[in-house]
């Protein structure tokens, strides 16, 4: 079989060479390699402007980051044999540090699989896939998924925003064996139940699990308000973990209706009570009742999803995080959490320190927090390192 070669533009495979597995548009010859002459979810031999082999990718001439390096060994084309490999790779990463079967198995570039995330729930998987390059590869995973972990059932959650810039349709859809309308997990001493076909991105946030066991030294006997909660990790963990109660707050009834249910699961459902509200209605709604509590979680969905809404964002950030510290009592713990690469750690330290002194108050950085191990960060791929979550204690100004 005859591979095509994409030649990169002279001086642009420094970023590649240092272990970068993405090709933007800019960094290819295209007088030698037209973009336009290759179809979306091809292979090709990545060449650098000397001809020399780099490394083999899947293209989209359509996208902006327009190849994904998927092996750096020549004898190694993407297939189902090298799938087996990273999954094997991958499996033993978490089955060396997960005592249950609930983690995120497959991490995109991080586990050698761009365009594929697999999430495990005991005995069913999770799957979804953003790229045309691996989209066209679909029942090459799904075989190299059941070879490797036996599976009683394998979801496709495709049905991204982002699979539109690759040209792909959204759908879920089992794709084998059978798949429950519910799945049970366990996460620290909880237990819990979510959709793998309804719930928000793959069903379960597991990135934020090692923060959640974080949190418990600080909750004991406490007062708990868990905005953005979604089914109620954060909140059911802290009242199992100790706390006196918690209020979760989420606009989604379903996802309200499943925290209820995962409080009465664990034996906590008379201290877990909810709040069907945006975040920012709810904070003011609470402030008006003279609320207080003791911690506040503050989990929110990606404010800056590009680059272009750093400005905005980053309000949307401080604005929520004043707020919520306006419901603390004296000596309270503020959990905020951010999920969006574009807004760093120091800025979002310094967004926080800006709410606090509009709130008068003095912030004290006592934990710091990231995604799991199961969410590995590739060190040559920023991108893959992106959840911050900071604990800060919350004074009055000194």
């Amino acid at each position: 079989m005859e591979i095509p070669v994409l030649f990169l533009a002279k001086g642009h495979e420094r970023r590649l060479r240092a272990g970068h597995l993405w090709i933007y548009s800019n960094e290819v010859d295209t007088q030698r390699s037209p973009l336009k002459s290759f179809r979306a979810d091809e292979q090709v031999a990545v060449m650098s402007h000397d001809e020399k082999w780099l490394a083999w990718a899947y293209v989209n001439p359509a996208t902006l980051i327009c190849a994904r390096v998927v092996s750096r060994q020549q004898d190694h084309l993407l297939d189902q044999s090298l799938l087996v490999h990273r999954i094997k790779v991958a499996l033993g990463l978490r089955e060396r540090r997960y005592t249950t079967r609930g983690y995120r198995l497959l991490f995109g570039e991080s586990d050698g699989v761009p365009g594929l995330v697999v999430d495990r729930y005991g005995d069913y998987l999770a799957v979804q896939i953003s790229t045309a390059g691996m989209e066209a590869r679909r029942d090459d995973i799904v075989a190299a998924l059941n070879k490797v972990v036996h599976p009683a059932g394998i979801l496709l959650r495709n049905d991204v925003p982002v699979r539109e810039l690759e040209g792909l349709e959204r759908y879920v859809e089992v794709a084998s064996g059978s798949v429950p309308e519910e799945v049970e997990l366990e996460e620290g001493a909880c237990r819990f139940v979510t959709s793998l076909f309804e719930g928000q991105k793959t069903g379960w946030f597991y990135d934020q699990a090692a923060n959640r066991q974080r949190l418990l030294p600080w909750v004991g006997g406490k007062r708990v308000l868990d905005l953005f909660s979604y089914a109620g990790a954060w909140g059911v963990s802290a009242v199992v973990g100790g706390a006196k109660e918690a209020l979760c707050v989420d606009q989604s009834s379903a996802a309200l209706e499943r925290a209820v249910r995962n409080a009465e699961l664990n034996g906590v459902g008379d201290r877990v009570s909810v709040l069907r509200k945006d975040a920012f209605g709810a904070v003011r709604e609470l402030k008006q009742a003279g609320e207080r509590f003791d911690v506040v979680l503050v989990d929110p969905p990606a404010f800056i999803k590009r680059r272009k809404d750093l400005k905005e964002g980053t309000l949307a950030y401080r604005r929520i995080n004043e707020a919520a510290m306006g419901l603390l009592s004296r000596d309270g713990l503020l959990v905020s959490s951010s999920c969006s690469y574009h807004m760093e750690e120091a800025r979002l330290l310094e967004t926080l320190q800006k709410a606090g002194r509009h709130r008068d108050r003095t912030l004290q950085l006592v934990e710091r927090g990231q995604q799991g191990p199961d969410h590995p960060v590739h060190p040559a791929i920023p991108e893959t390192a992106y959840l911050k979550t900071l604990f800060l204690r919350v004074l009055p100004a000194f």
